[in-house]
């Protein structure tokens, strides 16, 4: 197949999906034109002018492609060629079941690989506004943080108003620092993942009066200031910052990111009555994020409330916690089957400025629109991935299977899947677990065939 040089791709945003969007493309003969306007201009959540930058947490989350739609959504991912899934194998940390990678290095990684691609020209400017009429062809995966002139021209061509929701970045410790005659290494129910050993995280635990002392400073302590513009924008709901989850109630943390179960503490005979989980954060085995425990207290606070955490009384922090405002759009409005805007149809969106949410999900939406995307250069019917897939679901999620009204950004869940039959005489846990593993062998069936097509039009 003949490279089109006269129509290439222009992709505006080096996140994970500009940077799959770009790979996707390349690879089936495309010219790519990636624009990416760091360091040109920064953004108040980047820490460095890399490419495909993890800027939350360092986790793609379950790796479990038998029973977890987000274990699957990975094996389809490195089934059709994901740069992120390479890079993110290659640079894989223990996490117990999760896929958690060393940040720097998988970052760098994808930099290099799109540098050193023969049709992959990486242009360091900001595109400000609309893209040019000359680009026939364009993906904007500007994600959460797009530019202030983009954003306004986006609202401008769609007629509406961008949706936003904020967003929140977990504090990282130096693992020196953390006190391990109180502190141990342990995941839940000793379950180990790729690149694991079933004793994955540091686990702090907290006594009946230390919880509720944590609880009480996290809902007193001082917190960011919002803007005017910013006090009506909803949370994700994904991703709330530590103390929300607090005031929702005493016992919400015990039931979720501080869940003692699984866990056996060989520094006291008694069980937690919660632990705070540390997940390694680069290859070096030197930084650790406090999982679940992103926020929006200010700096002072969070070192004062933190350190009270049993384990992390001398707790050095290399990152404060953080918050920030993500955007996106009524997809299921405004974008067609193929994600193109229907205002507009040389324009492509992908990742989370369509509405997804999460690494992985951002990664799909980015293979999905550059396969299409380069398909139409090409003069190459598009197919779409079945909705029976994790691909297809996503897909089928945003560019029209949500409500738009209601439209809100989603992790890739079974809900999304068309429902299949298991067996009735199963007891209740039996039959959940047998519909999952149903849901997850039919998709990888049904994808062989949307690969193989890819295979033969590439």
């Amino acid at each position: 197949m003949s490279e089109r040089k006269a129509a290439p791709l222009y992709v505006v945003g080096g996140g994970l999906a500009g940077s799959e969007a770009a790979w996707q493309a390349a690879n089936r003969g495309v010219s790519v034109r990636l624009y990416e306007m760091r360091p040109q201009r920064s953004t108040d959540a980047h820490m460095t002018d890399g490419l495909a930058e993890l800027v939350c947490s360092n986790s793609f989350r379950s790796d479990d492609a038998e029973t977890n739609a987000v274990g699957l959504l990975h094996e389809e991912l490195r089934r059709t060629n994901s740069i992120i899934m390479k890079a993110g194998d290659a640079h894989k940390l223990p996490a117990g079941g999760a896929l958690a990678v060393d940040r720097v290095g998988f970052s760098q990684t994808v930099q290099r690989m799109l540098e050193e691609h023969p049709r992959i020209e990486i242009v360091r400017e900001e595109v400000s506004g609309l893209p040019p009429a000359s680009w026939e062809n364009c993906v904007i995966a500007t994600g959460p943080l797009t530019s202030p002139g983009l954003a306004t021209a986006i609202t401008t061509i769609t007629g509406t108003d961008s949706l936003s929701f904020f967003d929140a970045i977990a504090p990282i410790v130096y693992k020196d620092s953390i006190d391990f005659s109180k502190a141990w290494y342990q995941s839940r129910y000793d379950k180990a993942g790729p690149g694991g050993t079933g004793a994955d995280y540091i686990n702090c635990p907290l006594s009946k009066e230390h919880y509720e002392t944590l609880i009480e400073h996290l809902l007193s302590g001082e917190k960011t200031e919002f803007k005017e513009w910013e006090k009506s924008t909803p949370y994700f709901e994904g991703c709330l910052p530590i103390e929300v989850m607090a005031s929702r109630g005493a016992e919400t943390l015990r039931f979720g990111p501080m869940k003692p179960v699984g866990l056996t503490n060989p520094h006291a005979e008694e069980k937690p009555y919660a632990v705070v989980q540390l997940r390694q954060d680069n290859a070096l085995d030197t930084l650790y994020n406090i999982v679940g425990f992103q926020t929006k207290l200010k700096h002072g606070a969070q070192k004062e409330i933190f350190r009270m955490i049993p384990g992390l009384e001398n707790a050095n922090f290399a990152r404060f916690g953080g918050l920030h405002r993500n955007t996106f759009i009524k997809s299921p409005d405004l974008l067609n089957e193929t994600l193109q805007l229907k205002a507009d149809t040389r324009l492509r969106f992908a990742g989370q400025i369509t509405g997804v949410e999460g690494y992985v999900e951002s990664t799909a939406i980015g293979l999905l629109a550059g396969t299409f995307a380069a398909n139409d250069i090409l003069d190459i019917p598009n197919t779409q991935p079945p909705e029976t897939t994790a691909l297809g679901a996503l897909l089928a999620h945003v560019t029209g299977g949500a409500d738009a009204k209601t439209f809100q950004p989603m992790n890739i869940n079974f809900g999304l899947f068309p429902p299949i039959g298991v067996d009735k005489s199963l007891k209740k846990k039996e039959r959940a677990v047998a519909k999952k593993k149903a849901i997850t062998s039919r998709a990888l069936d049904d994808l062989s065939t949307w690969t193989q097509s890819r295979k033969s039009a590439a």
